[in-house]
């Protein structure tokens, strides 16, 4: 399997925040999120803002969009962003019209799966032609204070992946977890306090790195 990315969510209150663990995880990063929090405290000048101080990176707006598709998709991508975020909640129609202005500009879209989903619509969606997908872990164990990963987490993922979805994996991933997607295609691990937080944000990223390696070997990772 390629190895997958990493990318480093930055859900702070404002853009300094944000950019002071970026600035010392650089190196070790391959994807940049501008947070959902971010975006909405900051708007797209937090997007233009990561945008130019880091040209070689892939840039996710995670906007989150469920309408008004077109215009916010417009507005990110305007901004640099090289993928947007859009919620599985969305209608056929929005989705389509950020797709359509996602592959008018050689750009991607990533469809976060929220509470409700079923696989005929996942059918759909990838019929439609969405290509990448973020899965969570359960987020009613979540709220149960459950925090591990469960066999149903990893076969979800297993098959969408079977579908022709990237996965990505999002939802408080720490470096010990790592091991436990072994036999499972992930496209990113989205990671956020696990390295924002860190004492040494650029150790911590580059551990998950590390570990990342030792899962899925050197190959080459997917843009």
């Amino acid at each position: 399997m390629p190895r997958p990315l990493l990318q480093l969510a930055l859900d702070t209150f404002d853009l300094p925040s944000a950019l002071a663990p970026m600035q010392q995880a650089r190196d070790h990063v391959d994807v940049v999120e501008a947070g959902t929090i971010l975006c909405y405290a900051e708007g797209m000048h937090a997007v233009c803002a990561l945008r130019a101080l880091y040209p070689d990176k892939l840039l996710l707006a995670d906007v989150r969009i469920a309408e008004a598709g077109s215009i916010i998709a417009k507005l990110a991508f305007d901004a640099g962003a090289d993928w947007v975020s859009m919620v599985s909640g969305a209608t056929p129609a929005t989705m389509e019209v950020v797709l359509s202005e996602a592959r008018s500009r050689g750009r991607d879209v990533q469809l976060e799966l929220i509470d409700g989903w079923t696989w005929a619509q996942a059918a759909a969606w990838r019929a439609l032609g969405i290509e990448q997908v973020i899965a969570h872990r359960s987020r009613d164990g979540e709220a149960l204070g459950d925090l591990s990963w469960k066999p149903a987490d990893f076969e979800q993922m297993r098959r969408l992946a079977d579908l022709g979805f990237k996965v990505t994996v999002a939802g408080g991933v720490e470096v010990d977890d790592l091991p436990l997607f072994a036999d499972v295609p992930i496209h990113v691990f989205t990671v956020g306090r696990a390295i924002r937080a860190a004492a040494d944000p650029a150790s911590a990223a580059r551990g998950f790195q590390e570990a990342i390696a030792r899962v899925y070997g050197a190959t080459a990772a997917r843009a």
